[in-house]
């Protein structure tokens, strides 16, 4: 397949008063043409950061300090802002997590759609209009004539969502960003937008990076999908060899403490502790308090770089989990 995203060695600081937040560390990803890439993970562990360090839309206190993000041949990270801007909304499009608060809250949905449409194509408003509202009909509005006159403060946070996705999708995007595009929704309104999601990936052989930490949204929607750690990634593999022989202590924890229909006398345990300091990182693998596999190895040294345990599964880890139940 062709590789339509790659990241290398991307890695991301933010300066606070209290000191430097390491959001990123050394992060390396690669997305393919049609492909659904989920990336999963802690709230805090950088995977905002990742969707806006490729936008090119980190706020001022962010710096990147090493690292290549290619689309298509091109650096974005070396782009002007021109060049950035004209591929937003056309090329690459980002599903913002918090929908309300990313509409502009004193402009009427309609012209923040049309906006987005006459900002890259050349059409006239009443076509720009029409475009609109077809979008916001087939993201589930029974009424998108009445939605463009709403203000986004009028709209429930489902609806704002839905409107965000038909803002997204409505240039047809070969790359579609989605943060946590199914968070606080209802299951009905989830269903809806992943379904939006797969129909732009079937019918422009588009693809997704996938941002959430909701692994039944993984299981249901990704061809690859990479785990983040405080800001590193630790494991990466097709979807089925993540759930069936996820090999990372951090991982195997995560689906540890997911119900299971199969299963539902298992015990469901918790992963404890906590995530650590971002501004003080230790040396070695920052999964070190809580991990269960843990060995004198692991405290005594650097933290784990990523390598291959089976074709297309890499895990950065001393001490993998092998056949634990």
């Amino acid at each position: 397949m062709e590789s339509l995203l790659n990241i290398e060695d991307l890695t991301v600081e933010f300066g606070t008063s209290a000191g430097r937040v390491k959001a990123l560390n050394n992060v390396n990803l690669s997305l393919e043409k049609g492909e659904v890439y989920c990336v999963v993970g802690e709230s805090g562990s950088g995977k905002s950061t990742l969707a806006l360090s490729i936008m090119g839309l980190l706020p001022p206190n962010a710096e990147i300090l090493d690292g290549r993000i290619t689309y298509k041949g091109i650096d974005l990270l070396r782009s002007d802002p021109e060049k950035m801007r004209s591929m937003r909304g056309k090329e690459i499009s980002l599903v913002f997590q918090d929908a309300q608060s990313a509409l502009n809250p004193i402009e009427a949905i309609g012209p923040q759609l049309e906006e987005a449409i006459l900002a890259h194509s050349d059409v006239s408003l009443r076509i720009a209009n029409h475009m609109a509202q077809d979008m916001l009909f087939q993201m589930g509005m029974s009424d998108p004539k009445r939605i463009m006159g709403q203000f986004p403060f009028a709209l429930s946070g489902g609806m704002c969502q839905r409107v965000m996705m038909a803002m997204a999708l409505v240039l047809r995007p070969q790359l579609l960003i989605a943060d946590e595009p199914t968070s606080g929704l209802d299951v009905t309104l989830q269903a809806e937008i992943l379904h939006r999601i797969r129909e732009l990936v079937k019918d422009h052989d588009a693809s997704v990076l996938l941002i959430t930490h909701d692994m039944a949204v993984v299981a249901s929607m990704a061809n690859k999908v990479g785990v983040i750690y405080a800001g590193n990634v630790v494991e990466t593999s097709d979807v089925v060899g993540l759930f069936q022989r996820s090999q990372h202590p951090y991982t195997w924890s995560l689906l540890q403490a997911l119900p299971r229909i199969d299963d539902p006398g298992r015990r469901i345990e918790p992963l404890p502790g906590s995530p650590p300091d971002m501004i003080n990182l230790p040396e070695e693998c920052p999964f070190l308090p809580r991990c269960f596999k843990a060995q004198s190895h692991c405290r005594n040294n650097p933290k784990p770089q990523l390598m291959q345990t089976n074709e297309g599964h890499m895990v950065a880890c001393y001490n993998p989990v092998i056949g634990e139940g």
